[in-house]
Parts: structure tokens; sequence; C-alpha cells
């Protein structure tokens, strides 16, 4: 997947009728869309910067064959969620971005190997989180990691935009997820 300019990411929020805001979060969906792996982006927009993470927006392995919810797997729908997240205990262990309102969910319940866009929709409060994978490094699958979260690959990275998060005196967070594009 190609790395993406601000100027890009402006064009396409402007298609898509999103808000630009000073300070957010961004995820693109790898069109490989390969199971297991972080091949997706989350991007950290702080006034006119930004950075780029790699990530995985997408139920690891375990939890598409194992879905926790009976309707099937989550797989979080492209859109903007504004002011979605807030600062919060992942699974009451670390800080990370948690949900706080309701968001609206694809249920993948064929139990296959792919994370797919269905036409089950399910909105509401899931616990789709915004956290990382292990607690140090770089982690090479995403496996139990993922249950429809959106997890970033690299310890360091999430602890960098959680410090940014932190500083940024916010109390609630948006976050945009798109197709790659």
């Amino acid at each position: 997947m190609k790395n993406y300019t601000i100027e890009e990411l402006k064009d396409e929020f402007k298609k898509l009728g999103y808000k630009w805001l000073p300070f957010m979060l961004i995820g693109i969906r790898s069109k490989s869309d390969v199971t297991n792996s972080f091949d997706d982006f989350l991007i950290l927009v702080s006034n006119n910067k930004i950075d780029i993470f790699s990530a995985t927006t997408n139920p690891g392995l375990f939890w598409l064959k194992y879905p926790i919810n009976k309707k099937g797997s989550a797989v979080l729908k492209p859109a903007q969620y504004i002011d979605t997240w807030s600062l919060g205990l992942h699974r009451k262990k670390y800080t990370a971005l948690v949900q706080v309102k309701p968001l609206t969910v694809f249920r993948d319940n064929d139990k296959d190997e792919k994370s797919e866009e269905t036409l089950i929709n399910d909105t509401g409060l899931f616990g789709i989180n915004i956290h990382r994978a292990n607690m140090n490094g770089k982690t090479i699958s995403v496996d139990k990691h993922s249950a429809g979260c959106q997890v970033f690959q690299n310890s360091k990275d999430f602890d960098y935009v959680i410090s940014e998060c932190k500083k940024s005196g916010q109390k609630y967070f948006t976050y945009t997820l798109l197709k790659e594009f």
C-alpha cells in the first residue's frame, strides 16, 4: 500500500464530505486485505503534519473463526466517527482509545479466513478500541490482538500516539476509516 500525503487525504475527505480536523486519527484499510497481517495504516493528524503507522483494521484469524458475538466478527464500517473515542483502559489493563459512542460494524459470520464487508450492519457500543498488539516491540501476526479493534503493530508507535492524544488536551477523539484509494 502506498504512503499518502496530507493533500491526498484532504482531497479524499472533501470528496467523501468528511470534516478535516486539526487533530484526529485516520485508518486506511488495504485493498489486499491479507488475513492476520498488519497490512493497513493508522495515521495521526496533528495540525498540518501526519505520521503513518502500520496497523490492522480487521479482526485476526482467531476471532474470524470464533466470533465473540453470535452475529459474527466485527469489521468496522468505513466512515467518519466524530468524538467516538476517549482515553481509557483497554481490557482494564492499559491506556488506549476506548469506544464511548455507537458506531457501525459489518458482521462477518461465515467463519472463513477472510475479513469481509457483509450485508449485516450492526450499530452500538462493542468495545471497538484503538490499541496496540503486544506490550513491547513489533508484532508479526494479528491473531487474538483484534476482534474488530483498530490495532497498532508496533508498541512504540502506539505509545507515541497516546502521548500525543494526552498532549492535545482533547476529551474525545475522531477516527475516520477509509478504504485504500
